[in-house]
């Protein structure tokens, strides 16, 4: 059996007849359903849990997870969301992307959602941060707007590297507005870009194998965190330095990562979704937003590409992983 399929089993299968047992003895269901991979989702779950088990809420004693994995293909969402609300589950965890809390939202306005979003007010999902309204609450994963930002950091350790190939992944909503905001930071910069479509497994990297970039950037996109490992690998391999949104891909190999903190956003969903189980009203809960945004760096795949990060950014940096 393959990793992948191992992973799908426990966290996804698996959860069938544990949820028909725990319905049969009253106990509530979570429905998780999200736009990543199990694989890839390990140290959020364990985020998430942690986040529930606050508020007293303990897996397979006082509650249930049922699963629902996306692996990046946003198609499948509808009918996840449809799914958990025909077994009347008693709260949706829409995770990964607005696109997740989109179609949980589509499917009910009576189960109470919990998602973990970036823009959720821009995407239609609550009224405002303060007052969301209706059915839905939960946390502002505040990282597409950090495209910028990363493309300035990306622009200042490698300023004479050339162009930056940027992956985009056409079937992801946001990327449309990312790819503007990303031009319009490159031209005040002086930073030329290629941008290629990376909506279908790796179809852009045979593009950039034929062309001469000097420096790699990923769109805050679910359908990539999906993928991490290989496209680490691609960077590796072409010793391409590369930055990316969140801190997992460092861990993973990366060279470095600016974004906010994926498994304290998971924390905070699991205590929403705590609060809702004992009586909570999401109108009532405002949307949280990322507070912590983190700069981190791998020093070992640094050494790999015959670089070296100056002091002066080390000095930045939140946390340097060996």
């Amino acid at each position: 059996m393959r990793r992948r399929d191992f992973f799908t089993l426990i966290g996804g299968a698996a959860a069938w007849p544990i949820a028909a047992r725990a319905q049969q003895s009253a106990l509530p269901v979570i429905g998780f359903m999200s736009s990543r991979s199990l694989e890839d989702s390990q140290s959020v779950l364990a985020a998430f849990r942690k986040g529930f088990s606050e508020g007293g809420l303990i897996e397979g004693k006082n509650v249930v997870i049922e699963f629902r994995w996306a692996n990046g293909d946003f198609s499948r969402l509808p009918a996840f969301a449809a799914e958990l609300v025909s077994n009347r589950v008693a709260v949706i965890l829409a995770a990964g992307s607005e696109v997740s809390a989109s179609a949980a939202k589509a499917a009910t306005s009576t189960i109470p959602i919990v998602f973990v979003s970036t823009d959720p007010v821009k995407a239609g999902l609550v009224a405002s941060l303060n007052r969301p309204g209706g059915n839905a609450t939960g946390v502002h994963l505040v990282t597409a707007a950090l495209e910028a930002k990363r493309l300035g950091l990306l622009h200042e350790l490698f300023p004479g590297a050339g162009p930056f190939a940027v992956l985009v992944d056409t079937k992801f909503p946001p990327a449309v507005q990312q790819a503007k905001d990303l031009a319009t930071a490159a031209r005040s910069i002086g930073q030329p870009l290629t941008f290629l479509n990376a909506s279908t497994d790796y179809t852009a990297f045979a593009a950039l194998t034929q062309q001469h970039v000097g420096a790699l950037m990923l769109t805050g996109d679910p359908f990539f965190d999906t993928r991490r490992g290989k496209i680490i690998a691609f960077a590796a391999q072409h010793k391409l330095p590369a930055i990316y949104q969140f801190r997992e891909y460092v861990a993973d190999g990366g060279l470095m990562s600016y974004g906010p903190s994926l498994s304290e956003a998971y924390r905070e969903a699991g205590v929403y979704t705590a609060r809702i189980l004992n009586g909570a009203r999401p109108l009532d809960l405002p949307v949280m937003e990322s507070e912590r945004f983190e700069l981190v760096i791998n020093s070992k795949t640094a050494k790999t590409l015959g670089f070296e990060f100056p002091a002066t950014f080390i000095a930045r940096v939140d946390e340097v992983i060996e």
